[in-house]
């Protein structure tokens, strides 16, 4: 029985159930039938509200684009508009301007024939005129053409003369006037100072008593250094001194140091003064090289050889006329380098050039030949420029200068030593120079005034133009240049110049 009531109740659940879960789907299925019922209505009315919103937009779109299409049709036509009104001022105007120019051309054309009957009756004119001259003149066309032809030809050539000696006047006073405005720049902006050197070299004594140790027994410390220095060795009355005599400057030098250092060290014997001339003959050379080498720094010229600075610094113990030639040098390289400045030069070959030009005094003792040859030797020899040499070897015009710095080498040369101080003469004998060669030149006939210029190396001659003509101021420029060879003697050359009006005849000598 129990097992009946529980199969009973087991088919009774399972029918319970089956029921149960038909009657759930039937219900969801429902459920979802109105779920899907409802779903279509809303989306249908949405559907429509935005078929409505696009259908309204299309009708705004429509409008917005319809304005703007009749804005601009608008626009386009007032520019339409604007552009036949300016046509129809533009067609206005072309035809004033057509208007205008057909009243000019009427105009030429009758300006034209008006010309054209002013030239025939111009035309008849002259030939009545010309039919006139030649009865009075009695010419041909061809003769009288050919007079006045000759005529103004004349005057042409007269005008052209007149023309051309005022320029060359203007010319020559422009050059002059440039040329002192240069010198007189570069030689206040090149402050040089001026010592005469002598000969003879002053050494100090600490007392009296060093003259006889110097002299030695029976005079043998003396005759030694003066064998070994080159040098004379003056012992007089000058208390406390002793002169060193010579014309060698290097040996001057070596000799007072070497007696400088024999005095500071107290023992004076023949060994000892040899030990001290060696010393100070190795301190002269190294001063020498020195002294080369500071020349070329002053003068900011690079470059140059070492053995061509050595024989540049051996300089500082040469004089020229009492000119120490190593200040000479670098005075003379400052001055051509302004110069060549001023007037566009190459400086750098003028302060070169001027550096050197004078180097072969360094040694024109031990090679024959003048000291400009010597120079361009050394120059040559040492590898400078051609330009270089060539300025060198014409500053005392043994070859005539073919270039301006050339020429401006000369010019700083004869500028350094003309300075006042710069070398010793005597001013008595130069003044009796001057008026040798003035009174030479005054003696002839003819002579006007006569003028010793340039340190006496021009003698200016002026003339009377009556009594000398041009052939004559040639003549007497040969005469005078002959007698001053004859009865003077100078360095050089003199140049004699006799000017008569405003022209020049010129004879070096």
């Amino acid at each position: 029985m129990t097992v009946l009531y529980v199969v009973l109740a087991l088919a009774v659940g399972v029918g319970l159930g089956y029921l149960a879960r038909r009657y759930l789907a039937s219900s969801s299925l429902a459920n979802a039938e109105r779920e899907a019922e409802r779903v279509q209505r809303d989306a249908k009315r949405e559907a429509e509200t935005v078929l409505k919103e696009a259908r309204l937009e299309a009708k705004e779109e429509v409008h917005r684009v319809r304005t703007e299409v009749e804005t601009e049709l608008r626009d386009r036509r007032a520019e339409v508009a604007a552009l036949e009104q300016r046509l129809m001022q533009r067609e206005e105007q072309l035809e004033a301007r057509a208007a205008e120019q057909e009243r000019r051309d009427q105009s030429l054309r009758d300006r034209e024939a008006n010309t054209e009957r002013l030239t025939e009756e111009l035309n008849a004119a002259r030939d009545e005129a010309v039919a006139a001259l030649e009865r009075i003149s009695g010419l041909s066309p061809a003769q009288a053409r050919d007079l006045l032809l000759k005529q103004v030809e004349d005057d042409a050539r007269h005008d052209m003369a007149k023309l051309v000696r005022q320029v060359e006047e203007e010319a020559r006073r422009e050059a002059d006037r440039r040329a002192r405005n240069i010198l007189s720049l570069s030689i206040q902006r090149t402050a040089a100072n001026h010592v005469a050197e002598t000969t003879v070299t002053v050494v100090p004594l600490p007392s009296d008593d060093m003259k006889g140790r110097i002299i030695g027994r029976e005079g043998r410390n003396i005759r030694a250094l003066e064998a070994v220095t080159g040098i004379d060795c003056i012992i007089d009355d000058t208390p406390e001194a002793v002169v060193l005599s010579g014309f060698d400057g290097v040996r001057r030098e070596i000799a007072r140091l070497t007696l400088t250092k024999l005095i500071a060290d107290g023992r004076i014997h023949p060994a000892r003064i040899e030990e001290m001339y060696e010393q100070s003959r190795a301190e002269v050379e190294a001063a020498m090289e020195e002294a080369g080498e500071q020349a070329c720094f002053d003068t900011n010229v690079h470059g140059v050889a070492p053995e061509l600075v050595k024989v540049l610094g051996r300089l500082k113990f040469r004089t020229s006329y009492g000119q120490n030639v190593l200040n000479h040098s670098v005075e003379v390289a400052h001055l051509a380098g302004l110069m060549a400045a001023e007037l566009g030069a190459n400086i750098k070959i003028a302060k070169r050039a001027g550096l050197l030009h004078d180097v072969g005094k360094a040694v024109d003792h031990e090679v024959e030949g003048s000291h400009a040859d010597i120079s361009q030797q050394l120059a040559k020899k040492y590898r400078e420029s051609q330009s270089v040499v060539h300025a060198i070897h014409a500053h005392h015009q043994d070859v005539e200068p073919q270039t301006i710095e050339a020429v401006l080498v000369q010019a700083a040369d004869a500028v350094s030593a003309a300075r006042p101080g710069a070398r010793r003469e005597s001013l008595e004998n130069y003044i009796k120079r001057l008026e040798a060669l003035e009174e030479i030149a005054e003696k002839h006939k003819g002579v006007e005034k006569c003028y010793a210029m340039q340190a006496g190396r021009e003698v200016r001659v002026m003339v009377k133009p009556a009594e000398i003509n041009d052939n004559g101021t040639a003549l007497l420029a040969r005469e005078i240049a002959k007698e001053i060879e004859e009865q003077l003697d100078y360095p050089g050359q003199i140049r004699v110049t006799v000017i008569r009006e405003s022209r020049a005849t010129e004879l070096a000598k």
